[in-house]
């Protein structure tokens, strides 16, 4: 099978995939509105009694929001995998002439696709809010490259529990934890006010150093060492979540 046969099959599977969440206001709703809705409670109903040492703190806040975006995307990407795969849709693809990888690449990009657009969607909220930041188009691009790479490390980790879940409750109940992290982490509030043992694992988990870069990035600060944290952990997991969920895959439709 050549390669633009696969290419054509993967085009035409994401653009299924994208109309079912462009048609599912769940979907919507738990991917942007409520992002945006708690950005809108911290910034005008907390926002004045957190003290993080810059002069917005929307400023301060929008890094962790779109992780949070991003985490509540991929959900929904291991909750479209189980669906497929309890309707019977993949082995009705595997018995037509469409590319095997394509089925489960589709998955993967629609992932990609609808977070790139959540994310603007929400810096443009953002910037209405009051967002401001002096970054240049190589930080934008290295913001971008982060989350994409952030965003693509969580959907192959939503593929494993698509592939693997027994039901569609524990397909999405993996993401729980990921939404939650940004919670402990410099996401809302430095970890300097935290008590040791929650700052200690604030300090040390992945939200914390890509959300310290990112931060960076839009002040045009130094980053320091944060960002090769934030790489080594978002290549780190894009790897293991990769190999195991392939393994699955291979698995499911041997």
């Amino acid at each position: 099978m050549s390669a633009t046969h696969v290419v054509a099959d993967t085009a035409v599977l994401t653009g299924r995939s994208m109309q079912h969440i462009t048609r599912s206001v769940d979907t919507i709703i738990t991917t942007a509105v409520t992002p945006i809705a708690i950005m809108v409670l911290f910034v005008y109903v907390f926002g004045g009694a957190i003290e993080t040492g810059t002069d917005s703190y929307v400023d301060y806040l929008l890094p962790g929001i779109l992780l949070i975006a991003i985490a509540s995307g991929i959900a929904y990407t291991a909750v479209r995998l189980f669906t497929d795969l309890q309707s019977g849709i993949f082995e009705r693809f595997h018995s037509m002439p469409v590319a095997r990888s394509s089925v489960l690449w589709a998955h993967v990009l629609t992932s990609l696709a609808a977070n790139a657009i959540t994310v603007v969607i929400i810096v443009l909220v953002g910037l209405a809010m009051g967002f401001r930041t002096s970054a240049g188009p190589a930080a934008w691009l290295a913001v971008a490259g982060i989350l994409v790479l952030f965003t693509l490390a969580l959907t192959w980790a939503a593929v494993i529990a698509g592939l693997t879940a027994k039901s569609v409750d524990g397909a999405a109940g993996f993401s729980y934890v990921l939404i939650f992290l940004p919670f402990i982490s410099s996401a809302f509030v430095p970890t300097d006010t935290m008590p040791a043992p929650v700052r200690a694992f604030a300090e040390n988990q992945p939200v914390t150093s890509i959300v310290d870069t990112i931060q960076a990035l839009f002040a045009q600060e130094p980053v320091g060492s944060d960002i090769w944290v934030a790489l080594a952990w978002c290549v780190g997991i894009l790897v293991v979540a990769y190999l195991f969920a392939m393994s699955a895959y291979r698995r499911r439709i041997s």
